[in-house]
């Protein structure tokens, strides 16, 4: 059973409104209900001998969507709520240095993912098998994401992330994200 997480510690951030992010934790803990009842009816349908059946299948697929979108949720939150620039001489400082050339070229980038057109999520996706660096287009929350990935910072694009407080203006909502990453909690998601 999966509960939401408290992320009220949010409220009051600068360049999101209270009503904005109210707005997204009940989003999140609409994900988080669904998962769990996702879960409870497949777990119940294999115990009635219906885990053949056409239901069966579509619910295991929409599973990858409600469970998806809370955990990109909740990655989302946790990377928020910082006051502190990068540590220039951190890890992952030393890893966009690597991997992008500089911190300038990956944010950049990362900003470029973040405005193109469509809905969906930025993620900065680690390579578990060579350490990589690599930002993402996830379009859907269960379509997308790189084998393997682990997710170091992740950008929620979707309208409900910024329309309230931005309109269409999706550049300066991805300008407000970057004055809140917490540093220290995407700095340790790096393995």
């Amino acid at each position: 059973m999966y509960t939401t997480k408290d992320y009220s510690k949010l409220i009051g951030m600068e360049g999101f409104s209270e009503t904005l992010i109210k707005n997204h934790f009940t989003l999140y803990q609409g994900y988080v209900t669904n998962t769990n009842k996702v879960l409870d009816t497949l777990t119940q349908m294999v115990k009635e001998d219906e885990a053949g059946t056409p239901e069966f299948a579509e619910l295991k697929r929409r599973l990858g969507w409600e469970f998806n979108g809370m955990r990109l949720h909740e990655y989302y939150f946790e990377n928020l709520g910082g006051k502190d620039e990068l540590k220039k001489d951190g890890r992952l400082a030393t890893k966009f240095a690597e991997d992008f050339g500089s911190y300038e070229a990956w944010e950049k980038e990362f900003k470029a993912v973040g405005a193109m057109r469509g809905i969906g999520w930025t993620v900065l996706y680690q390579d578990p098998f060579n350490g990589r660096l690599m930002n993402f287009w996830i379009n859907e929350h269960d379509a997308g994401h790189p084998a393997g990935g682990n997710p170091v910072l992740v950008l929620d694009v979707f309208e409900h992330a910024f329309m309230i407080d931005y309109g269409l203006k999706r550049p300066d909502y991805i300008t407000a994200f970057f004055r809140n990453i917490n540093w220290v909690n995407v700095e340790g998601r790096l393995r």
